[in-house]
């Protein structure tokens, strides 16, 4: 029998396209539970479609599909902050990454929801890693590993007035988004979550190459911000005096100014924190730390301003005079002066988001709580971006993201053996593993040749 092209290639679209098994009543049982705020010995967690509805030490409920937990360990799905999953599938091919914008007048209104990709192979391998939810930032000067997006020599490093008086390059780098790491063709949870701008040395490269410069830029525009505010009836007809941002731009950052709208402030250097603390408090910004390697410095003003922080606990080299004071004690300093922290991935949360649980591990080495620890993967990152009791928790009412782990999550060797988004069991398997499995043994088919080529 012969089969056309067409019949083939819509089967393969049909695959692609195939959904999870429906969710179903869940019920884990004699595991050791991780809540994210408490541990649960010999504990019962169950789930009801997409909810927890149960989460102690009682009898699994009659009828559910049953999950024998013993020897094993129960945790809310990870959350991979400062991320750039579902954006960028390879960060050095401009046509895949999709988290970085050049146009002078789109700065704080880049979305970068509008440039997910549900498709991703990046997905599946964080997910088999523990991780069901994902903070995706822009990327911008300074940022973190993989989608940090450094300017090459001879390209405008300042601002000033662009093409049509706008502000190029623009100080702000656009806004975040939630997504799920479900399997399916609609990822995004909630778009525009918070802002995203670079201080420090980049900041400053940007501003015209000094921190002064920066500082002033960054009230200068949430001046204009406000102003265009209260007058959008005299912008409209031409009434009010040239302003530097689009207006576009300048609709993004309303909510920041006005403390709505968390700003991400990539910062690095403990002196430069506490400037950044400092124009929060002035100008009525509701920020969130990025980097903060320097952060133990300052550590009580940080937590006096209740400022949350993304942090790599395993950044302790100084790549930079930024950085000279970095160290792996980081996280655990941040923690013990009340700090809300959340801890990374590695190069930019992509492609090695899943390490975020390793670096979790090193910082409980070097003295971060083990119960912080776990906090900073799943319920800290929820809060953070106001999403609390929602996910990363296992608690009644919460989404059911839920990974039953073969060991303790923070160690190495251990491994996601099944992994739950709002209550349906995800596939464990990675384009990587089905190239594996295809060429393990060479890829011979019954002819000698790939099995792709024996059909």
């Amino acid at each position: 029998m012969r089969i056309s092209l067409k019949t083939l290639l819509l089967g393969a679209a049909l695959t692609a396209l195939a959904l999870p098994a429906s969710a179903e009543v869940v019920a884990i049982t004699g595991a050791r539970v991780l809540t994210g705020t408490a541990v649960i010995e010999n504990g019962t967690v169950v789930m009801d479609g997409a909810t927890i509805v149960s989460v102690g030490t009682g009898a699994a409920p009659s009828g559910a599909r049953i999950i024998d937990g013993r020897g094993k360990t129960v945790s809310p799905g990870f959350v991979a902050v400062d991320s750039g999953l579902g954006g960028s599938e390879v960060s050095s091919v401009a046509g895949s990454n999709d988290l970085s914008n050049n146009a002078n007048t789109i700065s704080a209104s880049f979305d970068v929801s509008y440039g997910l990709d549900p498709w991703s192979f990046t997905l599946p391998v964080a997910r088999t890693g523990g991780i069901t939810r994902a903070i995706v930032v822009p990327a911008h000067p300074g940022g973190g590993g993989g989608h940090g997006n450094h300017q090459d020599d001879g390209e405008a490093d300042f601002a000033g007035a662009g093409e049509g008086g706008f502000q190029s390059p623009g100080l702000f780098a656009g806004q975040a988004a939630i997504i799920t790491l479900a399997q399916g063709t609609d990822i995004l949870v909630k778009p525009r979550v918070a802002m995203v701008a670079p201080f420090g040395e980049a900041g400053a490269g940007v501003a015209g190459g000094a921190r002064g410069a920066e500082f002033t830029l960054f009230k200068e525009s949430l001046a204009e911000v406000r102003l265009y505010a209260r007058n959008k009836a005299a912008y409209d007809r031409a009434g009010l005096r040239d302003l530097s941002l689009s207006r576009a731009d300048l609709e993004a950052l309303i909510p920041v100014a006005n403390g709505t709208m968390p700003l991400i402030v990539t910062v690095h250097r403990a002196s430069d924190i506490l400037q950044v603390l400092r124009l929060a408090e002035e100008e009525g910004v509701k920020i969130i730390l990025d980097g903060a390697e320097e952060g133990w410095l300052v550590a009580a003003q940080i937590a006096a301003a209740k400022a949350p922080v993304l942090l790599n606990p395993i950044s302790n080299l100084p790549g930079s005079l930024e950085t000279r004071a970095a160290r792996m004690e980081n996280a655990a300093a941040l923690n013990a002066a009340g700090v809300v922290i959340a801890i990374k991935g590695n190069e930019g949360s992509v492609h090695r988001a899943r390490e975020a649980r390793y670096n979790a591990g090193n910082a409980v080495s070097h003295g971060l709580p083990y119960a912080a620890a776990i906090a900073a993967l799943t319920v800290n990152p929820a809060r953070i971006f106001g999403e609390g009791g929602t996910f990363g928790e296992l608690i009644a009412g919460a989404q059911a993201d839920v990974v039953v782990w073969s060991g303790d999550p923070l160690e190495p060797l251990t491994t996601a053996s099944q992994v739950f988004i709002s209550g349906v069991e995800q596939p464990m398997q990675t384009r990587q593993f089905q190239l594996r499995d295809r060429y393990r043994n060479g890829g011979a088919g019954p002819n000698g040749m790939p099995a792709a080529y024996s059909q």
